[in-house]
């Protein structure tokens, strides 16, 4: 059974997604622990009262981006992770901490990459007037959400969304995407080629999922 370590800033509703289908026998993982960069992360309760170990390393204890990330990494080192697992970690990774967990460093980003990295995905979808919204799980490179493509899931933009509405029906998404590439990764059914991922016994599927009004 594969270890995995899980990175958080808030409240980790992916997290959550995560230990839930652990709990239900659908995630065939070992969740050796979760780590924040704020003390006051809600995640951090939630993570104990499920019987994982916690750490917070605060980074503003820390005197720049290097310090912490050292530090970091050295924490989730020594619970010997087989993949570390990025669930609303705020924080912008050095590139020596990427090339340290390289292949398996999995983060999941609300649109549909390349389109609107950064930050206030929802909003600017909407402001761009796209009619196709949604997430996507991918291995983390040193370039900001960028990296290959693990899975995908679409979501329509309605008539009448706001920020709200449509980040809420992405975060649905999110929830069933995201376990399920923890999956593949934990049964060894991805592999890496020329920046693109292969799945093992998936066709179309392991590349997008498609919400219902999109069908």
């Amino acid at each position: 059974m594969k270890n995995i370590v899980i990175l958080i800033s808030g409240r980790g509703s992916n997290m959550e997604a995560l230990i839930g289908a652990r709990d239900r026998g659908d995630l065939p993982v070992n969740i050796a622990a979760v780590i924040s960069n704020r003390p006051d992360a809600k995640g951090l309760e939630i993570a104990a009262a499920a019987g994982i170990a916690t750490r917070c390393l605060d980074h503003k204890a820390y005197a720049g981006r290097d310090a912490f990330d050292a530090a970091l990494a050295a924490c989730i080192d020594e619970f010997a992770p087989d993949l570390v697992v990025l669930a609303g970690f705020m924080r912008i990774l050095t590139p020596d901490f990427v090339r340290h967990y390289e292949g398996r460093l999995l983060n999941i980003h609300p649109s549909l990459l390349p389109s609107f990295p950064g930050l206030h995905t929802h909003q600017r979808a909407l402001d761009e007037g796209v009619r196709i919204h949604g997430c996507t799980v991918h291995f983390v490179t040193a370039e900001l959400d960028h990296g290959p493509v693990v899975i995908q899931a679409a979501v329509p933009v309605l008539d009448g969304d706001d920020e709200a509405s449509l980040a809420a029906r992405v975060l649905g998404q999110e929830h069933q995407v995201y376990p399920q590439a923890v999956r593949w990764f934990a049964e060894g059914r991805l592999s890496l080629a020329d920046g693109r991922v292969r799945v093992a016994g998936e066709a179309a599927a392991a590349t997008a999922l498609v919400a219902p009004g999109l069908r």
